[in-house]
C-alpha cells in the first residue's frame, strides 16, 4: 500500500502576495545654525529695475545704465568678502542691461534699413516721367 503525502492547502490562484515591509522611520538632518542672508546693495536693486525697465519701456535710455551699475555691483559684491548680497540680482540687472541695449542696436539699425531703402525707392522713382491724357497713362524710366 502506498502513503499518500499530506494534503497541502490549496491557495486559490488570485491571492495577494504579502505586503512589503514598512519604510524605515525619517531621521531628522542636522543643519547649523541659522545664518541670514546679507543685505542686498541698493546698486544691485537699482541694475535690476533698471534692466527690467531697459527690456520693457525704454531700450536705449535705461540698459546702458543698467549695464554699467549691474557690473560695479557685481564688483562691489565681490570685493567685500560676504558681507553684501544680491549678487544674483546685480547680475539679472547687468545681463538685462546687456540685452535691452543689443535689442537697442538692433532697432536702431532697423530703422536706418528702413529709411535707406525708402530713400532709394524714392531716387529710383524720381527719375521716372510719367505721360497720359484722358484715355491712357504710362510711366517712363
Amino acid at each position: 500500500m502506498s502513503e499518500l503525502p499530506p494534503e497541502q492547502p490549496q491557495q486559490p490562484p488570485y491571492a495577494q502576495a504579502p505586503p512589503p515591509p514598512p519604510a524605515p522611520g525619517y531621521t531628522q538632518q542636522a543643519y547649523g545654525p541659522y545664518t541670514p542672508e546679507p543685505p542686498a546693495t541698493n546698486r544691485a536693486t537699482l541694475a535690476l529695475v533698471l534692466g527690467i525697465v531697459g527690456l520693457t519701456v525704454c531700450p536705449g535710455a535705461a540698459s546702458i545704465p543698467a549695464w554699467i551699475i549691474g557690473n560695479e555691483a557685481v564688483k562691489e559684491i565681490d570685493a567685500s568678502q560676504g558681507q553684501l548680497g544680491g549678487r544674483s540680482m546685480a547680475f539679472a540687472g547687468k545681463v538685462t542691461g546687456i540685452i535691452g541695449t543689443v535689442l537697442a542696436g538692433a532697432g536702431l539699425l532697423a530703422i536706418g534699413a528702413i529709411f535707406l531703402i525708402s530713400a532709394l525707392v524714392v531716387d529710383s522713382v524720381g527719375d521716372c516721367e510719367a505721360t497720359g491724357d484722358d484715355t491712357s497713362f504710362s510711366v517712363h524710366c
